[in-house]
């Protein structure tokens, strides 16, 4: 049951998030926009040091290898895994016209909620990878951390929910059906981290390896999607003082309940 409750909280900040959509005008202000995109990437850039990478170190030392090796592979195979996704799905970012991936005659809408969903992923794994190194016991790893790190991504997601479920509705699209495209693009995250958990309770060697490929999905998706598009246009400084508040709020949890 707890595990269960751990892996639906990010979930939960999704939902509550597109909601949103009932409550705002069809266009979201854009400064607060760019504000909210870069606290979610601060969020994800101190989960991916604080919760991934540090706790993937401490692992490979107590499993007697050389510490920055599995780190290593793993970060830049995480890397390598989102950049194949990002080139084979269809896609479309916020402030773009252009779609990505494989040409595919789909709707708008439909590649803005395939281009959040993507990114879901390896937020999935990451909290599914914590999960799953608290259940074997590593030291790297706590029961704590591993629902701070939920937490986080949690907060993170909720503007995330906001940020796709509003463009839809400034596309036309239904308040219902909005919400629930919105709330639809983070169901990947449960099944990401549930689907993780299976395996790293087979391959305990491998966890550290799996820390670090999570860390490295997600700083892929913080330098290719949330900082340009932060940064993009007028005021990008609200983006980066967002990143500032996402990281420190992100190190907090991280520290005071790992």
């Amino acid at each position: 049951m707890q595990i269960t409750l751990g892996l639906m909280i990010p979930f939960l900040g999704t939902t509550l998030g597109s909601a949103m959509v009932f409550f705002m005008r069809k266009e979201m202000n854009k400064k607060i926009e760019k504000m909210l995109l870069g606290f979610a990437a601060g969020v994800m850039i101190a989960a991916s040091v604080w919760s991934l990478l540090i706790p993937a170190i401490d692992m490979a030392e107590e499993q007697g290898k050389i510490a920055w090796i599995p780190a290593t592979i793993g970060f830049l195979g995480g890397m390598a895994f989102l950049l194949v996704l990002d080139t084979l799905i269809p896609h479309l970012h916020l402030e773009s016209s252009e779609p990505e991936g494989i040409e595919a005659n789909l709707k708008k809408t439909t590649m803005l909620v395939l281009a959040v969903t993507l990114h879901n992923i390896p937020e999935g794994m990451s909290v599914g990878v914590t999960f799953a190194g608290a259940i074997i016991g590593n030291m790297g790893v706590t029961m704590a951390g591993a629902f701070a790190l939920a937490v986080g991504i949690a907060i993170q997601n909720f503007p995330e929910g906001a940020i796709i479920s509003m463009p839809l509705r400034s596309e036309g699209v239904s308040r219902l059906r909005s919400f629930a495209y919105g709330a639809l693009s983070g169901i990947v995250e449960p099944v990401g981290a549930l689907i993780t958990i299976l395996l790293a309770k087979q391959i305990v060697p491998a966890l550290p390896f799996l820390l670090a490929f999570a860390a490295g999905a997600m700083i892929y998706v913080v330098v290719e999607e949330l900082i340009p598009e932060s940064q993009s246009g007028e005021h990008s400084n609200i983006g980066t003082i967002g990143v500032a508040f996402g990281f420190v709020i992100m190190m907090i949890l991280d520290v005071a309940l790992g």
